[in-house]
């Protein structure tokens, strides 16, 4: 079945995340505008992800509980795991590997911690945009170790891809798929760096505001509408 995904999303949690991004606005935004799974992947973390989970579960839209790492060379990297116990304990791995920089919301913004209701139950102190101390190149076996996948995410940007700091996709990282922000520069990707040939291709919003969250146009094509069933596919 042919399903409408966006497989990365912040919250208000994220520094540079709209304080409106809050668990309710974007579901209820994912269901008015017809998507049938999305992932939320806050920066360095996944602690708004059980708010999210259970508010999707109520509107019928399949939730993968994510994150998006920032490796040790600033690369960014969208990581989604099968089960939300397991995305919340590499969350906790992750700020252990990560140095503690105090956050200051009134330059970096924000970063709030919700409930389903959209109540703020508390603030991630650290900042959340610091470069961990997982490298790109032993991120995708750790995650595994984590019950998850990863990819690359946004390749074709200037600046916190892989491409842009590391300047070369490949067999030697192991990553299966990657996301192209702008999903037009596929084929002009693929002919500069051939291993995307092999990889499949998403695209998604990276939405930080509500306004970023695009109409639904990128699908997959999996046998059910179920996280194991998306997360398989894109695994294979």
């Amino acid at each position: 079945m042919k399903i409408y995904y966006d497989f990365h999303i912040h919250s208000c949690l994220s520094p540079c995340g709209d304080n409106e991004m809050t668990p309710n606005n974007i579901v209820n935004f994912a269901k008015i505008m017809g998507y049938d799974a999305i992932a939320l992947t806050d920066h360095n973390t996944a602690l708004n992800c059980p708010a999210v989970a259970k508010l999707a579960e109520k509107k019928g839209i399949t939730f993968i509980p994510g994150m998006e790492l920032c490796t040790s060379e600033e690369v960014h990297v969208v990581c989604l795991f099968y089960e939300l116990d397991n995305a919340l304990k590499f969350s906790e791995y992750v700020k252990s590997t990560t140095p503690t920089i105090k956050n200051k919301p009134s330059i970096f913004g924000e970063q709030l911690i919700c409930d389903e209701n959209d109540n703020v139950i508390g603030q991630e102190e650290a900042l959340l945009v610091t470069a961990s101390g997982i490298s790109t190149e032993k991120v995708v076996k750790k995650v595994e170790e984590y019950g998850g996948i990863c990819y690359p995410a946004h390749i074709d940007r200037s600046s916190f891809s892989i491409l842009s700091n590391l300047g070369t996709i490949d067999e030697y990282f192991g990553f299966k798929c990657a996301e192209i922000f702008d999903i037009e520069k596929e084929n002009e990707l693929k002919e500069r760096h051939p291993y995307l040939k092999n990889m499949k291709i998403l695209s998604d919003s990276d939405a930080h505001y509500l306004e970023n969250m695009r109409l639904p146009e990128q699908v997959i094509d999996v046998p059910e509408n179920t996280t194991k069933a998306i997360l398989d596919y894109l695994n294979k």
